[in-house]
Parts: structure tokens; C-alpha cells; sequence
């Protein structure tokens, strides 16, 4: 469901939109939860079918050779093209400032299996535009990450499956008070009662399900249940990752993901504590049953992310869809990560001009590489020529 000016902030001072939840190391409350404007925001060029110069609110964007982006050359462009395709797919039925209907015309030619044949197509289409913070002027920001969470559940209360994941309250249909109650006040008040859509093991992961806006509940007959964001009860968010830190539970190495986990299964009979320093409550609902399971959560640009290959930026800074070359390093590491990635979804916690969220994927190992995703990182904004 995302989001960070660091994996630490947002676990501590997360500001989302489906961060509007919490923001562990991983997104923020990012995946679909607004619709996205259909024009520009303010995106000012100098002229001309290749612009040298491009800007937005809180970014500026110099033109620079395809030579300069480090690692163009070798990364494999056949696994972005399907996301790229995906983002035509909205991209062409746009009004915008930018015109993306040309280029995306243009990619129904391009053989998708043919690396060269894509690379030859942004080279010719695109122009690459270094992108700098406005602010200060930097081009390095912070990157970090998020994923779909896959939980074991049931659809019924068991022994094991015993902590609900809940979807709109029957009672605020069509009369939804905002803000509504407190995350504490709605789990003694008895309004949740008869909104459970399934159950799951772990009230930690639920909450970060909550954190990523979307996941996967695995039945015990296989089915898999897909649930996306319903809604919130527009309270504040606090961070409860900075409640244990306030409280000097946790060191600010193991705000993290997995260092809540670990602190919740030393502490079980505080847990409930702890998760209702948040106040804010997020409400799911079941996705259509012919949507597959391997497809990702759907991002805010309307079209399901793609592993490694999606990210969130703030929208003041970019367009919603557009391809964007990624230069960082994977979590922990110095190993580079130097992608060509999409622009498909966005979130209040992502604030800033060199600022993204790298999509990971979907269940335990993309939470372990989203949860501990902080990495400085640089960034190209690929535009149309004309």
C-alpha cells in the first residue's frame, strides 16, 4: 500500500497519505488512495522539441546525454517495458501538458523481448533530465522502499486467526464522521463489530498492513484474498515507532520493521499499547476476484506496480506515469541499483524533488529488503522529445 525523508523519519514522523499510517522503512500509505490530477502541476519548459532546461514546484531538471546515466547501458530494459506499457496505457488517454501520446503510440512497434530495440526507442524519443532539489540544489535524495505484505488467514475467527483486519464500518456508509474515533476508541466501542472482512495471526503485521494500504491474505483452502485501501478515520498519524523510542524500548538501528517485530514478541502484552499511540485507523476492501494474484497492489496512477520496476515520487515534482532512470544502492549495501523505473504512485510521506519509493514486490523477502531501504540516490526524469 510507501513516504520517507529517511527510513527512520517515516517511522517516526510520517506525514501519508497511506503513510498517513505509519511508515516503517516501507511505504507510505502510498498505493492508491487519491486520484491523481489528469494535467500538470505547474511542469514549466524553455521551448523547443528538446527543452534543456525543465521544472516543477520543487525541482529543476538540466538536460544531459544518455552517456551520463550510470549503468544505461547494462540494465535489462525488457523487464522495465511492461510497466512502461502500463503507464501508456493511462498515460495515452490523458489531456496533459506533456505529450505522452506520441511516444506511447510509438511503443506499440517496439519489440518487447528486444533490449537494444527498447533502448533504442527512449534514446530516440526521450531526453534524460538530471533532477536536482530545487531547495538546496543537490541531486541526491533519499530512496526508499515498500511492498505488498502476504499474510496467513482465515475468513472466519479460529484459535490461530484471531485479530481482524476490518473494512468500513456498516454504520458510516454514506455518514462517515470525520475524524471519526481514535484507533482505540474504535476497537472498545463496539462500531467495528460486523465489519471484519477476514482474520489474520499477528496484530503487528496487521498494522503494517495497514502502513502499506494494501496485501494478500492466503486462506486455508489456498485462495488468496486481495484487499486494497477503503478509507481511514482521518485521525492524525503518530508514529508508534517513535513511541517506543520516546519511551527508550528500541534504539533508533532497530526502528525498523523488524526491530518492532522483534520488540512486540518480547513484549506481547504491550502491544496493544504500543499500536494505539497511532491513532489513525485504515479500513480495507476485497478486490474483484478476477484480479490474478501475481498482479501487484494498484498504485495511484490506477495501474497494478510492478516488482522492481514502480516507484512513488511526490507528485509536485514529477508527472504521475513517467519514466524515471534510478541510481542508488541496495539496502545495507553498496551494491548499486541502477534501474529504469515508472513513476506510478505517490504518498503524503514522499516530500521532496530527488525522492522515491522503490516497489519490491510482494510478501516476506521484499519486506525484508523495503524494511531496511534507506539509501541516497540519484535520479533522471525521462521526457518526450516533443
Amino acid at each position: 500500500m510507501s513516504s520517507k525523508s529517511n527510513t527512520f523519519k517515516k517511522l517516526v514522523g510520517c506525514k501519508s497519505l497511506w503513510c498517513s499510517v505509519f511508515a516503517i522503512t516501507i511505504t507510505s500509505f502510498i498505493v492508491g488512495c487519491s486520484t491523481p490530477p489528469t494535467r500538470g502541476t505547474g511542469y514549466r519548459t524553455s521551448g523547443g522539441s528538446a527543452p534543456a532546461s525543465y521544472s516543477s514546484s520543487i525541482a529543476n531538471f538540466q538536460a544531459v546525454s544518455w552517456g551520463v546515466l550510470p549503468g544505461w547501458q547494462e540494465d535489462d530494459l525488457t523487464q522495465a517495458w511492461p510497466a512502461w506499457l502500463k503507464s501508456c496505457d493511462v498515460l495515452r488517454k490523458r489531456n496533459s501538458e506533456i505529450n505522452w501520446r506520441q511516444v506511447c503510440a510509438q511503443a506499440n512497434s517496439v519489440p518487447s523481448r528486444d533490449a537494444q530495440a527498447i533502448r533504442q526507442y527512449f534514446e530516440t524519443n526521450f531526453q534524460a533530465y538530471e533532477v536536482r532539489s530545487s531547495a538546496n540544489g543537490s541531486d541526491k535524495g533519499l530512496i526508499t522502499g515498500y511492498y505488498e505484505p502476504v499474510m496467513n488467514g482465515s475468513l472466519t475467527r479460529t484459535a490461530t486467526y484471531a485479530v481482524p483486519l476490518y473494512g468500513l464500518p456498516k454504520t458510516w456508509r454514506g455518514n462517515r464522521p470525520s475524524p471519526g474515533p481514535t484507533r482505540e476508541d474504535l476497537m472498545n466501542s463496539g462500531v467495528l463489530r460486523g465489519s471484519e472482512i477476514a482474520w489474520v495471526q499477528d496484530p503487528v503485521a496487521a498494522a503494517f498492513m495497514q502502513i502499506q494500504g494494501s496485501g494478500k491474505v492466503r486462506l486455508e483452502d489456498g485462495r488468496v484474498l486481495r484487499l486494497g485501501f477503503a478509507g481511514t478515520n482521518d485521525q492524525p498519524f503518530k508514529s508508534f515507532a517513535q513511541w517506543l523510542l520516546d519511551r527508550k524500548e528500541i534504539t533508533r538501528s532497530q526502528a525498523t520493521m523488524q526491530g518492532i517485530s522483534a520488540w512486540a514478541k518480547r513484549n506481547p502484552d504491550r502491544v496493544e499499547e504500543m499500536l494505539n499511540a497511532n491513532p489513525r485507523f485504515v479500513f480495507f476492501k476485497v478486490l474483484p476476484g478476477n484480479v490474478s494474484a501475481d498482479l501487484g497492489p494498484i498504485g495511484a496512477l490506477g495501474v497494478p506496480l510492478t516488482s522492481e520496476r514502480s516507484i512513488a515520487i511526490d507528485l509536485k515534482a514529477m508527472p504521475l506515469g513517467a519514466p524515471v532512470f534510478l541510481n542508488t544502492s541496495r539496502p545495507l549495501s553498496s551494491q548499486a541499483l541502477q534501474k529504469l523505473v515508472m513513476a506510478q504512485d505517490t504518498g503524503k510521506a514522499i516530500v521532496g524533488g530527488v525522492r522515491a519509493d522503490y516497489y519490491w514486490g510482494t510478501g516476506d523477502s521484499a519486506g525484508e529488503l523495503a524494511g531496511r531501504m534507506k539509501q541516497d540516490g540519484r535520479m533522471w526524469l525521462l521526457l518526450p522529445r516533443k
